[in-house]
């Protein structure tokens, strides 16, 4: 699960079978202070994302660069060869069971590839929590 901001519009094609995959990359952010010195930093991840048939037509149509999202799926690392070197390459991906919108405008929008209606959006994000707040 991860919730996080796209970092560019997603990306919609066809497979061979005329099945739906669209792609978009999420980045998530935690801060923290540096417990040497007391500076917060802030890290951010970026995470690929791939999904499937309805819930990939949904997320081509109603998402953009800078939507809030909630992602729940697995990681798959899926590897082919370089075409112009020969080289082994890997992409490890999380492929999408549900895909909840979180910006103001999508929020009451859900979906799941097992799911044909739209769901109450009932995530919230974290709070912020401090690290030298945790009692261990």
């Amino acid at each position: 699960m991860i919730i996080g901001n796209l970092g560019a519009d997603p990306e919609m094609r066809y497979t061979a079978n005329g099945a739906p995959v669209t792609t978009f990359s999420v980045a998530t952010s935690r801060q923290y202070k540096r417990s040497s010195d007391g500076e917060r930093i802030e890290e951010t991840e970026w995470f690929n994302i791939v999904t499937w048939n309805r819930t990939a037509e949904t997320c081509s149509q109603y998402l953009s660069k800078g939507s809030k999202v909630y992602v729940e799926g697995r990681m798959s690392t899926r590897s082919w060869d370089d075409q112009s070197t020969g080289q082994k390459k890997y992409k490890t991906e999380l492929v999408a069971d549900q895909v909840k919108f979180l910006s103001p405008q999508n929020s009451q929008q859900s979906l799941s590839d097992d799911s044909s209606d739209v769901q109450e959006n009932k995530v919230s994000p974290p709070s912020e929590i401090d690290p030298d707040d945790l009692p261990f």
